[in-house]
């Protein structure tokens, strides 16, 4: 036998017996809880055309796709993110409707890196898009939806931060940036690596003040009052624009009742680029990175040819059930399945008990006793 073949490639795990059916169950109550809202599952396929994350879109990197060729010559890739796939498909069916669309989906998405750090390449993903609504109110109802569906499987502590890309978007045009320098300070903010910012800015002849100004954006997080701080050192629009509403949405929130779980972050950034406005992470303990990621993608569906305003998040499943475990959470599972053993004199009579014990929803196996294998 070759021993290899029982193994899995790096980066990817077997999930059998009740791993695998705490897992089932978790993601039967989110899903439960996104249909509360009006959510609608979905389905897409686990391979799409290239261009669909393409780099023009502000996806996942070339480098980090699996990628790989029909029979036609086209480059086909493994989807690492749902977000684009999400766009596609409202894009393709629902092209002349003015009303919001809401969308739900569960499915696995894969990414070829190397840098591992103890993570998956394949991941379970599941989340939720709302399509045609920009109002505040609509980045209200995600971020609830977030809670409860977290809270709905059990987790109980945790904190979800809230940014706004616009925040940093007006300081950069007001600093005078290039894009080319913008996505590269993005890139060091988001990893809150501050000298290399510092030193990006430096060698790109900024201004002392101006890069104070980007620098101290990290500064930035915590309480609904960090807001106001970063209010009064800003005198641009979009800046300005991009907190108030921050302020408007915590007051939606209140509104829900769910402020307690709430933080804010300006120096919060994504390295997808499509995003446009409030983005969102939530944190918990026992997991190195977020366990849940999203925002407002206002542009994205426009790529596809319909514009149109969205706002979506996606929960890490195998994160979360991380989460879970080491915070000791137990999950409730569906009744134990009763084991019948049966001899070749009583089968009859077993086999009818256990189909009686089916039809009454109690989940029955029927095996042969040991001696009698």
């Amino acid at each position: 036998m070759n021993k290899k073949l029982v193994h899995t490639p790096e980066g990817v795990r077997d999930i059998y017996g009740k791993e695998y059916a705490r897992k089932l169950a978790v993601e039967e109550l989110i899903r439960h809880t996104l249909n509360l809202y009006g959510y609608e599952d979905i389905q897409t396929p686990t391979f799409e055309f290239f261009d669909v994350f393409s780099k023009e879109i502000g996806t996942t990197p070339s480098k980090e796709l699996y990628k790989f060729f029909d029979k036609e010559g086209n480059t086909l890739v493994l989807r690492p993110d749902f977000t684009p796939s999400m766009a596609r498909c409202a894009a393709k069916y629902f092209m002349e409707e003015d009303v919001p669309i809401r969308f739900s989906y569960l499915g696995n998405t894969f990414t070829n890196t190397g840098n591992l750090q103890g993570k998956l390449k394949e991941v379970t993903q599941m989340g939720a898009e709302l399509m045609g609504d920009g109002s505040v109110e609509a980045d209200g109802e995600m971020i609830a939806m977030v809670i409860e569906s977290l809270l709905a499987a059990g987790l109980k502590e945790f904190q979800l931060s809230i940014g706004n890309v616009e925040y940093f978007r007006g300081l950069c045009e007001q600093a005078g940036l290039d894009e080319e320098t913008e996505l590269s300070l993005r890139d060091f903010i988001s990893g809150k690596n501050i000298f290399g910012a510092e030193n990006l800015l430096t060698e790109s002849g900024i201004d002392k003040e101006s890069c104070d100004m980007l620098l101290k954006i990290t500064d930035y997080f915590g309480t609904f009052d960090s807001l106001s701080q970063a209010k009064k050192t800003v005198n641009n629009q979009k800046s300005l624009e991009a907190i108030e509403r921050l302020e408007m949405l915590y007051q939606v929130l209140c509104e829900y009742g769910v402020e307690k779980y709430i933080s804010f972050d300006l120096g919060m950034l994504s390295k997808y680029n499509y995003y446009t406005g409030v983005i969102f992470k939530v944190y918990t303990y026992g997991v190195g990175d977020a366990i849940v990621k999203g925002g407002r993608y206002d542009n994205l569906l426009g790529y596809f040819g319909k514009k149109a305003p969205a706002i979506g998040f996606m929960v890490v499943i195998d994160d979360l059930m991380q989460a879970l475990s080491r915070q000791k959470i137990e999950i409730t599972l569906d009744h134990e399945v009763k084991v019948l053993s049966y001899t070749k004199e009583n089968y009859s009579s077993k086999l009818a008990e256990t189909i009686a014990l089916r039809k009454k929803g109690i989940k029955a196996s029927l095996v042969p006793e040991k001696n009698n294998a």
